[in-house]
């Protein structure tokens, strides 16, 4: 299943970077090989994206994201 999210960071170098889910808020690592077959090269802190889950829990299969907000949870009052 596909979803959507923002990168939290992201090494050029070593390709090691950091997604957050839409929906939960729930970070994921970036799995070997993650850009393979996608158009994006690069990414940036606060891209949006949309990525798959491999069987070791790690984002793959990353693609543009939509600004259209996917279910983003609400944060408590006061906190920003």
């Amino acid at each position: 299943m596909t979803v959507q999210g923002v990168i939290k960071s992201y090494d050029p170098v070593s390709r090691d970077g950091v997604v957050i889910r839409d929906t939960d808020l729930d970070e994921f690592d970036l799995a070997p090989g993650a850009l393979d077959g996608s158009i994006l090269r690069m990414l940036r802190q606060g891209q949006r994206v949309n990525f798959d889950l491999d069987a070791d829990g790690r984002a793959t299969r990353l693609g543009l994201g939509s600004e259209v907000d996917m279910g983003t949870p609400e944060l408590p009052d006061g906190e920003a």
